[in-house]
């Protein structure tokens, strides 16, 4: 499981949270939820595990320092993009969905760098000593 499938997985888990459209679980659940309370649990209990999954190897792998270095670099990649132009924050949406790349790249990087990190140094992690 490459890097790409790991930030796929992340922006997944993130945009069914939440994203701009109707379609997402906290639009769902705020219309629908109290109908069909038993989904809207399960759906919720499910989100909050990979929420733990994800947060949990992002913590030990880079740290709240190393995530929030992530998210700086990422920002600044896209103040740069701003100040070229390239990119127009006038659209609520587009930047809904912008945050949402940018916090799944943090996720993402996260879940892979003990993965970087053993193919650059040759160091395996203790959680690596099975493999």
């Amino acid at each position: 499981m490459g890097f790409v499938t790991r930030w796929v997985f992340a922006f997944a888990l993130l945009a069914l949270t939440f994203n701009p459209t109707q379609y997402n679980y906290i639009n769902w659940a705020a219309e629908f939820g109290a109908r069909n309370l038993s989904v809207a649990v399960l759906m919720g209990l499910l989100l909050v595990i990979g929420y733990i999954i994800y947060l949990r190897a992002t913590l030990r792998s880079i740290g709240g320092f190393g995530m929030m270095l992530v998210l700086a670099v990422v920002g600044s990649l896209l103040w740069v993009l701003y100040d070229f132009r390239v990119l127009r924050l006038d659209n609520s949406g587009a930047n809904v969905w912008l945050g949402l790349v940018a916090l799944s790249f943090v996720l993402g990087i996260g879940l892979s760098w003990s993965h970087v990190r053993r193919a650059l140094s040759g160091q395996a992690d203790m959680d690596d000593v099975d493999d």
